[in-house]
């Protein structure tokens, strides 16, 4: 950057650099480390298997499968399950269910990935045991 711009631009680039490596933070603690990774594979496994399952077998049950999804992703599905119920009554539709299995696996992946990098840095932190130490 040039010296001779006013100090505001400098200023604006520095925000949106900040604001971009904000943005790369979270997208990086809920999907780009090993334990988000694992979780999201298996929630999403949990899902592809529920939308299939009724392509399998047809009974009274069929719709039993749906469970196994939100119970992955329960602590933070229990507050959609609440705000649905709040809302429509016992007549939620199936679109909000799923949107809210898949919103509270990212919850929950960044808070995972949140726990995993701060795990991660605290043993980084300890240095190197020595036979002399």
């Amino acid at each position: 950057m040039n010296s001779t711009q006013p100090n505001n631009a400098r200023t604006r680039r520095t925000d949106r650099t900040d604001r971009t490596h904000r943005i790369r933070t979270v997208v990086r603690l809920a999907l780009a480390n090993r334990v988000s990774a694992v979780y999201l594979t298996a929630v999403g496994g949990a899902m592809a298997l529920a939308v299939a399952q009724p392509l399998f077998a047809s009974g009274p049950d069929a719709s039993l499968v749906w469970v196994w999804p939100a119970l992955f992703t329960f602590p933070a599905f229990g507050f959609v399950a609440w705000l649905g119920e709040a809302g429509w009554g016992g007549d939620t539709p199936a679109w909000f269910f799923v949107g809210g299995i898949v919103l509270s696996a990212l919850v929950q992946s960044l808070a995972l990935g949140a726990v995993w990098q701060t795990l991660r840095g605290r043993r980084g932190n300890r240095g190197h045991l020595t036979p002399a130490s």
